[in-house]
């Protein structure tokens, strides 16, 4: 960009700027356009026209109301990207220059995000091509070798890329890009010294050690924050539960001291004929073993054959290491994860009020004495962040947020931008279905207007609910007659729906969408058997199969009974934060599975477990699994030979059952040592990480719990709704000039929404000191009823700072040891 660009003062409104509204204004609704704005005090109107998308502004005396200062291009920009990292909860570290703003861009472009995503997945994935491999995916080492090269070179460029626009000192203080740039430099000396080692011929001592730190950079760039704010946490709780866990792992030290001293000398046996509590070391193992109920009451039996006194020993154990320690564990993780998780949110908070603070800063002007923002440049900023927006979609923004209507948006209204473009905002061109453009006259039809508002109604829904139930019915009594019935039935019910709602539309709802699938893979299913002259019932197992996944659309009915919807909407909600969770549990499956590859692969094998013989093939390919429950329970099949193979096996360690029969297989095979590896993977996993994911259940649930019992909008939501622009609002009576069509087209949300508009209940009777705007334009907002914790917490902050609370300088190092009440609700 020229110097003279950066210079052009951008003080000029052009006639697509939207409307500039004063405190009191009145809108006069037309035939073809609407609305109209006048304002009492002055003379300033603006028109909207329909079919030109424009705007028409006569301004008499606008000049003379601020004093305005030129607004220069990089200001502009800069203004627009603090502006969008506070919708993206992005905390804006860059250098205020026109060059780095732009590379700052760039950085953040979805393009090059979800490149990184790509050779993130690629590059773990490698494992499976990798020594030892998947049988049937084994890759020669210099292939997989170069595909991890590409890998590390673009996290290489990632990381000079972020290096370009942020200040050396805030770059060199990050621990993410150090980390990053310390596993790229391990990650290559590894790389170095195996091709080496291959090449000289050296092949066996070779080990990729390295692989252990892939997980990094999952965790570590900017785009995984959320996985990455998961283990600050969990971090950050540690020291706090590790008291708990000093006492914990003492009290089994006091038990197994006990134990050794009353069974010792007894020579117990184990049914196998081992010899029972024998050293300490085992029994410690044992006992730890039994905290997790997986030997219970296996591990007592000996005992208690001997003397039934001796099962006071291990119900005394039980109660005071299961029952107490771990619930005062599950309890202090859920008091120190709840605080940390709310210190979190409130640097989100302040991270975005800072931005919009200092876009403010970029964009006031001087009125009266008061630093705002007029409508001028609040348009132009507008127009540097997408989406593309109308002028009419741009004035209505404009009103929302200029909550006090003195046609101004001072900082306290300006810091609610953020919020404001996060809303879902669409105009009734948007909502339209394609069926209007390319058939309006049968569309617009007499029996196409009452077939719509049957298919719209509530109780075409609630037949084809009982349909489903009934084909449940059947297919549980095996009844499969019908099924061919029931399949065109919900085919006829999918293609009124489209016609009714639009095709777009009709994707939009989870529900429609999950029914697309089910009934589509069931036509496709058939008619391929059918194709390939399959049997009658292998038909009927593929339509049975795929039509009962659809009685999971109960689910919906469950969650609008009043009992049950606090349950349903917080495993709703639940979603997005268990994909985070995932990630952890992927980071920590992946590292130990690397190492359970390095220790135990081919020590056990599996080659079946009848008709062998190959004497070398039996026991699982390893003579000291002869006799052993491992071999006996045939889990073979559990091994480290490949990356899914582990996988599998840490999955049924953190299911815990069993799980001390996998690791004494693997004592027998390697040594005692062994179980240290299971050990720290039962702890971690299982101990810390599952207990803060309950943790984080138990907060959703009290916060949803919460919020279903009281008010938790704020005042722009308020104002939205008393606007009569939220999606599924029915239009005043006085809309006598407004399409049919748009009625049936919100009454897809009237179902989602508020299903008292067919029920001919007026929903318009309200007391508002706003304006119904509900029939003088098409756009809607689209609120949102459920909120995840990460909102519903931030709302809560919010409610208690100050309107002007910007937060302290220092966001990233923040801590609070305060905590906010749920009282705001």
């Amino acid at each position: 960009m020229s110097e003279n660009a950066k210079a052009e003062p951008v003080n000029s409104i052009t006639k697509e700027d939207a409307a500039i509204n004063d405190s009191a204004i009145s809108f006069k609704p037309l035939r073809d356009e609407i609305p109209t704005v006048v304002t009492k005090d002055q003379p300033t109107v603006v028109t909207f026209s329909k079919e030109s998308d424009n705007v028409t502004i006569a301004l008499d005396n606008l000049q003379d109301q601020s004093e305005q200062s030129p607004l220069s291009q990089t200001d502009l920009l800069l203004a627009a990207t603090l502006v969008s990292d506070a919708k993206h909860g992005r905390l804006s570290n860059f250098i205020p220059s026109e060059q780095c703003v732009k590379l700052y861009i760039i950085y953040h472009h979805w393009g090059l995000s979800y490149m990184l995503y790509f050779f993130i997945v690629l590059h773990h994935a490698v494992a499976i091509c990798e020594d030892p491999a998947v049988e049937g995916y084994h890759l020669p080492y210099w292939v997989t070798m170069c595909i991890e090269f590409a890998c590390v070179l673009f996290y290489l460029f990632r990381l000079f890329h972020c290096a370009s626009f942020l200040p050396v000192e805030i770059f060199c203080r990050d621990k993410k890009n150090i980390i990053v740039l310390i596993a790229i430099i391990l990650t290559a000396i590894d790389m170095s010294c195996y091709i080496g080692l291959v090449n000289s011929g050296y092949e066996n001592f070779a080990i990729r050690w390295s692989r252990i730190l892939r997980p990094l950079f999952m965790v570590n760039f900017s785009e995984s924050k959320q996985v990455r704010r998961a283990f600050r946490n969990i971090r950050k709780t540690l020291p706090d539960i590790l008291n708990v866990l000093i006492l914990f792992f003492l009290s089994i030290s006091l038990f197994s001291l006990m134990a050794q001293k009353l069974f010792q000398k007894r020579e117990l046996k184990y049914p196998d004929g081992k010899p029972y509590f024998s050293n300490y070391l085992d029994i410690y193992f044992q006992l730890y073993v039994l905290v997790t109920t997986a030997n219970n009451p296996d591990v007592m039996m000996p005992a208690y054959d001997s003397n039934r006194w001796f099962a006071l020993f291990f119900i005394a154990y039980l109660i005071i290491c299961l029952y107490i320690f771990m619930n005062i564990f599950l309890a202090v993780v859920y008091n120190n994860y709840r605080k940390h998780l709310k210190n979190e949110v409130r640097k989100l908070v302040y991270m975005k009020r800072k931005s919009l603070a200092k876009a403010f800063d970029l964009l006031k002007v001087k009125k009266n004495g008061t630093y705002v923002i007029d409508f001028k440049r609040f348009n132009v900023l507008l127009k540097m962040i997408p989406p593309i927006r109308s002028p009419m979609m741009v004035n209505i923004l404009w009103y929302v947020l200029d909550t006090d209507g003195d046609n101004v948006v001072e900082k306290v209204d300006f810091l609610q931008l953020a919020d404001l473009l996060n809303v879902t905002v669409t105009e009734v061109k948007d909502r339209r279905s394609i069926f209007v453009r390319i058939t309006p006259e049968c569309f617009h039809s007499k029996f196409s207007m009452s077939l719509r508002q049957l298919v719209a109604h509530k109780y075409f829904r609630y037949f084809f609910d009982l349909m489903i139930l009934l084909n449940a019915f059947l297919i549980a009594f095996d009844i499969s007659d019908a099924e061919w019935f029931f399949l065109a039935l919900f085919t006829v019910e999918i293609l009124l729906k489209m016609y009714t709602f639009g095709v777009l539309h009709f994707f939009r709802r989870f529900w429609n969408l999950f029914d697309f699938l089910v009934i589509g893979g069931a036509i496709i299913g058939t008619s391929i058997e059918s194709f390939m002259d399959s049997s009658a019932d292998d038909k009927t197992r593929t339509l049975d199969i795929l039509l009962v996944l659809r009685v999971l659309r109960l689910v919906k009915i469950i969650g609008g009974i009043d009992r049950f919807q606090v349950i349903v909407t917080t495993i709703l909600n639940l979603g997005p934060s268990i994909l985070t969770y995932g990630g952890v549990l992927i980071v920590v499956f992946y590292a130990f599975a690397i190492i359970g590859m390095e220790l135990f692969h081919d020590k056990i094998k599996y080659f079946g477990y009848q008709n062998i013989t190959d004497s070398s093939q039996l026991y699982c390919g390893n003579p000291l699994l002869k006799g052993s429950v491992f071999y006996q329970s045939q889990y073979c099949s559990n091994n480290f030979n490949n990356i899914l193979h582990t996988f599998v096996v840490l999955f049924e360690l953190m299911v815990v059952n069993q799980w001390q029969v996998l690791a004494n297989g693997y004592v027998l095979v390697t040594s005692k040592a062994a179980r240290i590896y299971f050990f720290a993977f039962h702890l971690i996993c299982v101990i810390i990480v599952l207990n803060i994911f309950t943790a984080f259940v138990l907060e959703a649930f009290i916060l949803e719990y919460s919020f279903c019992k009281s008010k938790l909008e704020s005042a722009m939501e308020k104002k939205i709704i008393e606007m009569g622009l939220q999606l599924g609002r029915k239009q005043s009576p006085s809309s006598k000039g407004t399409d049919s069509d748009n009625l049936v087209i919100d009454s897809e949300d009237v179902i989602e929404y508020n299903e008292d508009e067919f029920s001919g209940k007026n929903t318009n009777r309200r007391s508002s000191v706003y304006p119904d705007l509900s029939a003088k334009t098409d756009i809607r907002f689209h609120l949102s009823k459920s909120k995840n914790v990460e909102n519903l917490l931030q709302r809560m902050f919010e409610n208690e700072l100050d309107v002007d609370d910007v937060g302290p300088d220092d966001i990233e190092n923040y801590e609070d040891e305060t905590t906010f009440s749920l009282m705001s609700l």
